[in-house]
């Protein structure tokens, strides 16, 4: 058997460290996640639990504190509650108690601002009926001779579409390797280019900072724009 020298002896070192952490890097982040997931749902539990000890009598406080201690039971409380919280919300008494809550949201100074702008966006983006980031396209950025994958977020509104020339799409690009946070720029419907892949294999695609390739996709380019060469 040949011996191996010292350099190409840190080079087998060095691939076998990489393959071990390639192996263990997304059940690290997957369990990093959950666990953090965990934690914010028992902070949530906490912080309910606290409100309901300050109202009920001394007598009951010892009994509430001791559910603190019992593992995964603020978890499961919270899973039931927007469980129930959904279903209440989606007949129709519980639609007019919501209704009711966003009237009374939409009165109070200063918080009316962050409440609307959030749940304008969340509607947007969980609901069934709506055109956030259901679609992943192909734009120039930062420059003209630059690509990058953005997601079509809607058109401008009547008041921005008014100074501007020809038709735009509102676009959210994403930034590497965390999507959540990103930029929002208007452009010419002629200037992007149409993607085949879908929302979820466009994401994998940017958070693994273009290492991991959509399967199956072919480029499709938009009507009017230059062919790839």
């Amino acid at each position: 058997m040949p011996a191996i020298d010292g350099p190409n002896r840190r080079d087998i070192v060095k691939k076998y460290i990489i393959a071990g952490l390639l192996t263990w890097l997304p059940l690290a982040i997957t369990v990093w996640v959950l666990l953090w997931l965990l934690g914010l749902m028992d902070s949530m539990f906490g912080a309910v639990l606290s409100l309901t000890q300050a109202v009920l009598p001394e007598s009951t406080r010892t009994g509430l504190d001791e559910l603190r201690h019992i593992p995964g039971f603020g978890v499961g409380v919270m899973v039931a509650l927007l469980l129930l919280t959904g279903v209440f919300a989606t007949n129709m008494a519980g639609q007019w108690w919501v209704r009711k809550w966003d009237a009374l949201m939409h009165r109070i100074p200063i918080f009316k601002s962050i409440y609307s702008s959030v749940k304008q966006v969340s509607d947007t983006l969980f609901s069934s009926s709506g055109n956030a980031f259901r679609e992943a396209v192909l734009v120039p950025y930062p420059h003209a001779q630059s690509w990058t994958i953005a997601f079509v977020t809607g058109k401008p509104s009547a008041e921005v579409a008014a100074h501007l020339d020809e038709e735009h799409v509102s676009l959210y690009v994403p930034t590497t390797p965390n999507p959540t946070s990103g930029f929002f720029l208007m452009m010419p419907r002629s200037q992007i280019r149409p993607l085949r892949m879908s929302v979820d294999e466009a994401l994998k695609h940017i958070i693994s900072m273009g290492v991991v390739a959509p399967k199956g996709a072919t480029p499709s380019a938009a009507p009017g724009a230059k062919p790839h060469p």
